[in-house]
């Protein structure tokens, strides 16, 4: 087996991540094993993004000791290549795909870290029918010469997944993938994750939605303040007390065929 396939998909130690002057992640420790799927949970500002841009390299820890940082066993990464092992569905990238860009090209742009194709880029067949195959996995073959600009956000939302999905990476990672989606389609996506974790790929989920944990994801961590304040099997850690300390307010969850709700 490849020694990659044994390491941790995340193994983080006390890192420290600055935004600007302000401090992002602090003392951060979080090790995700490669075939999990695990929900990360906290409210706006509790360095949910920070995280992200960390996993994604787009910000560095600072430099201090005992501090580690570690993506499929290595410390280093090529952001490129990392892209093909763990993909993103982000609301940075839903935002970036807005223009006349047809599913097809902004699918085949995940093998050029774009969002659409460009004069150049040179797609060759393998590229192509690798697209065709993500659109077919997600069930979104019709969507393939519509331009995005003329998608709804659920259906845009769909092929930001087949983009994630056209490297058959080992992991995706789902940034709030419910937002801005009306109900149908945060049914529709919901499904589309549980279908794809079944199907043997590792989901990191972070969001601030209790109902976008599918029932597949069984760990949850809940963040605050850059930091995790609990970390655990999902029965354990969404208890109400937990939940109302973690948001500042007084909740009210309910919970029906793995399906959390809280109010």
């Amino acid at each position: 087996m490849n020694p990659e396939e044994l390491s941790p998909l995340l193994d983080f130690r006390n890192l420290r991540v600055m935004r600007g002057q302000k401090i992002g992640l602090d003392d951060f420790t979080l090790c995700v094993g490669a075939e999990e799927h695990v929900a990360i949970l906290g409210p706006n500002g509790c360095g949910k993004s920070t995280l992200i841009k960390t996993i994604t390299r787009e910000c560095y820890p600072v430099v201090r000791e005992n501090s580690s940082m570690a993506i499929l066993g290595e410390e280093s990464w090529n952001v490129f290549d990392l892209r093909s092992r763990l993909g993103i569905v982000s609301n940075d990238l839903m935002l970036s795909c807005t223009g006349a860009a047809s599913g097809r090209d902004v699918v085949l742009s995940g093998f050029f870290s774009s969002t659409a194709i460009y004069p150049n880029h040179s797609v060759d067949r393998e590229q192509r029918e690798q697209a065709e195959a993500a659109l077919a996995t997600l069930k979104i073959a019709h969507l393939a010469e519509r331009p995005v600009c003329e998608m709804s956000s659920g259906e845009a939302r769909r092929v930001l997944i087949a983009r994630a999905l056209v490297h058959k990476p080992r992991a995706l990672l789902f940034d709030e993938p419910c937002n801005s989606l009306d109900l149908a389609a945060q049914q529709s996506l919901r499904r589309t994750m549980s279908e794809l974790a079944n199907s043997g790929t590792a989901i990191i989920l972070v969001t601030h939605e209790l109902a976008d944990i599918v029932p597949e994801i069984q760990r949850v961590v809940l963040m605050s303040r850059g930091r995790v304040v609990a970390d655990g099997a999902k029965e354990e850690i969404l208890q109400v007390e937990r939940l109302s300390a973690l948001f500042g307010v007084t909740v009210e969850m309910a919970r029906r065929d793995g399906h959390y709700h809280l109010w």
